[in-house]
């Protein structure tokens, strides 16, 4: 946990159609210690999302349309960014991701914090246990993923898409902009470790929705697999290309 830590964190929530479990998402990530700011980044919700959340003291931006996650993740940034500029943040701040589905298991993402905390690592991971509902995805986003970042930066993480991550201010500078889309842990991992900063895998007891197999699970898988083959492709055309390459990232 983050016991004894002295610099202050600062949790992001991208969130979309989340107010059935917003508030305990909220509620469980204030118990983690040194959290001075929750941000939630309301994602173009048709729901009561953005309300619950200020309701709960949340920092709340709000998108007018659905964006997707990395446009929501780079949206809290830019809040941090303003938080810092008029003083109620300090520059030292870690950042930690957290899903919106953890209810009150987000307090558990707090093991994510001291290995930042303590200069033992400039990015920490959370892995989670096996959930209770299996998915029907049949590890293909996922073999995918781990692949392509074992490809370019010879480490194999053992759950590449967890979206539960804490980053230093030097983490962050290395992996923003961030890969559009699903593909935004991926290219994320990678760009870390090509700046040759640290990267832990932390156990974390936490509970979310796991996608179903319906057809609609189905297109988000798919186009989990489209981002993230897109992220790794930029990411090798850039070796490729060498230290001038440029333009959008994937």
């Amino acid at each position: 946990m983050a016991a004894g830590s002295t610099l202050p964190v600062v949790v992001i929530i991208p969130a979309k159609d989340e107010a059935a479990r917003i508030a305990e998402t909220i509620a469980g990530v204030r118990h983690i210690p040194g959290v001075e700011v929750v941000i939630v980044v309301d994602d173009g919700s048709t729901d009561g999302t953005a309300r619950i959340a200020a309701h709960e003291g949340a920092e709340v931006v709000r998108h007018s349309r659905n964006y997707g996650k990395a446009d929501a993740m780079m949206s809290g940034l830019g809040r941090v960014t303003g938080l810092r500029r008029v003083g109620r943040l300090d520059d030292r701040a870690s950042v930690l991701f957290v899903d919106a589905d953890l209810e009150a298991s987000a307090q558990a993402v707090g093991a994510l914090v001291g290995p930042v905390a303590h200069g033992e690592a400039d990015m920490t991971i959370a892995t989670l246990p096996a959930q209770s509902t299996a998915g029907g995805g049949h590890g293909f986003v996922v073999g995918l993923a781990r692949r392509g970042i074992e490809e370019l930066t010879g480490w194999s993480p053992a759950q590449p898409l967890s979206g539960m991550r804490c980053l230093s201010p030097a983490a962050i500078e290395a992996a923003t902009p961030f890969a559009r889309g699903w593909g935004v842990e991926v290219g994320m991992t990678i760009d870390v470790l090509d700046a040759g900063l640290r990267i832990v895998e932390v156990p974390c007891d936490l509970h979310h929705r796991v996608t179903g197999t319906d057809w609609r699970s189905q297109v988000h898988r798919a186009a989990q697999y489209r981002d993230v083959a897109l992220a790794i492709g930029v990411r090798r055309l850039r070796r490729r290309l060498g230290p001038t390459a440029s333009g959008a990232d994937g």
